[in-house]
């Protein structure tokens, strides 16, 4: 059974950081653009980030570039998202999903889902 697992979220301080985790189990990851979504209590899936299977391809929503960086091991069959300066407009529960198109925006062409962990960030 193919399985995305993020780990990671927290309450954390505004000002602070987190780094969210995703794992893969039941495929490997190596072939598939890994990207992460947010989506806030009563607002649309929002775009975070996106990274390919190599790694060269790496597109980042405006809202967070300069703050978030995804990275990705494949050896480890795992994604990740470094989140650093956080703000209060940050929460949301984070998911991470898999794709098989280069760094697509669109959720629709991400083929896997996690089942997201909460980020919360006070002010």
């Amino acid at each position: 059974q193919v399985q995305l697992v993020e780990s990671g979220g927290g309450l954390v301080q505004a000002g602070g950081s987190l780094r969210l985790s995703c794992a893969a189990s039941g495929w490997l990851v190596s072939s598939y653009t890994m990207g992460w979504f947010r989506q806030a209590p009563g607002k649309e899936r929002e775009f975070v980030a996106a990274i390919s299977w190599s790694g060269i391809s790496i597109d980042t929503a405006d809202s967070v570039k300069g703050r978030f960086t995804i990275s990705r091991d494949n050896a480890k069959n795992t994604a990740n998202l470094q989140m650093n300066s956080l703000k209060p407009d940050d929460t949301a529960v984070y998911y991470c999903a898999a794709a098989r198109s280069i760094v697509p925006r669109t959720a629709g062409e991400y083929a896997y889902w996690g089942q997201g962990t909460q980020v919360t960030v006070s002010s």
